[in-house]
């Protein structure tokens, strides 16, 4: 069973460039740890991400969901190799869930079977299309849900949400005592809200015992698209963005052509959504350090429409929490 009592999620990034790698930047990838139990969630797996995870202290045995945003090269060139050393590894018993674009699952049985890969446990793709134009959850379970929604750009792509469900209130240990509940497993049961009977007859409801229920935390990652209003729909009030900022405000003309973010487009999605933090990624590799434009401008450009925004960098986690909790 899920402890539900954790409101944190772990982001590590593994890949902040766009189309191309460079010496400091990967191509896209974004794990997600999840509280309070052995699992991890991987949005996009661009060429080498698997290094990235030997760089990482992630361990990769556990990757149970990926979720594609799109067919580009430099979002899923790295999910066949990936998946492939998963099962020489032998310890993906669970298996694998993928989530993505209706050429997903084509993309990935074509290159397995023409380089006679073998997946030796369970490999499920899940087509996203109709979860993004109906609006129905892409996935549930008892702790998160997860939903997409279509952006704007070349091919089809899609922007994931992340929401934990609330989570019950702080128990009030003191009460229980007053109530001469004796301590043990039995507290654990009060925690989550169930009804317990004691061994004097008496039945207590747990929620009597636990304050307001607690939001979850919540957080979206958006790439690639140009400004989008479906983002910010589906971005209202989380509290972690994950944007792409392919380019500088200076270049939004062929941001426009290319159907990809500025800096700007970002800040104004987050600003318009009213997100707790901005994180930019996928930056082109034109802002190297050294440039006549560099990372950190564009992370000005952003600040000066939405302050609390920051840059991706690879290897780069933060500890996302609800806004409410941090205060």
């Amino acid at each position: 069973m899920i402890n539900r009592g954790s409101t944190t999620l772990q982001v590590t990034f593994l890949g902040t460039s766009s189309g191309v790698p460079t010496r400091a930047r990967n191509v896209s990838a974004v794990a997600l740890r999840l509280p309070q139990r052995s699992e991890m969630w991987l949005f996009d797996c661009g060429e080498g991400t698997q290094h990235q995870f030997l760089r990482s202290e992630l361990r990769l045995s556990q990757l149970r969901r990926v979720f594609v945003t799109h067919m580009h090269g430099d979002h899923v060139f790295g999910l066949p190799g990936l998946l492939a050393s998963l099962g020489l590894a032998g310890n993906s018993n669970e298996g694998v869930d993928l989530y993505g674009p209706d050429p997903l699952e084509s993309y990935l049985s074509g290159v397995l079977r023409t380089s006679s890969t073998r997946i030796g446990y369970p490999l499920k793709v899940h087509r996203v299309h109709d979860c993004a134009e109906n609006g129905t959850l892409v996935y549930e379970d008892d702790d998160l849900m997860v939903r997409c929604t279509p952006l704007t750009h070349r091919v089809p792509a899609y922007a994931y949400r992340v929401d934990q469900k609330p989570l019950a209130g702080r128990f009030d240990i003191a009460k229980a005592k007053e109530l001469k509940i004796p301590p043990g497993p039995i507290y654990a049961q009060l925690k989550r809200g169930d009804t317990v009977s004691l061994e004097d007859g008496r039945i207590i409801d747990g929620r009597t015992l636990c304050g307001p229920e607690r939001p979850g935390v919540s957080l979206v990652y958006c790439t690639d698209t140009v400004f989008s209003e479906a983002a910010i729909e589906l971005a209202q009030g989380a509290d972690l963005l994950i944007h792409e900022s392919t380019f500088a405000h200076q270049e939004s003309e062929m941001a426009y052509q290319k159907q990809h973010s500025t800096s700007t487009m970002a800040a104004q999605t987050a600003a318009e959504a009213n997100v707790g933090q901005l994180v930019l990624t996928h930056l082109s590799p034109r802002y190297a350090p050294g440039n006549a434009v560099t990372p950190e401008d564009l992370l000005k450009e952003a600040q000066a429409i939405f302050p609390n925004t920051c840059l991706a960098k690879d290897f780069l986690t933060l500890e996302v929490k609800p806004r409410c909790n941090s205060l």
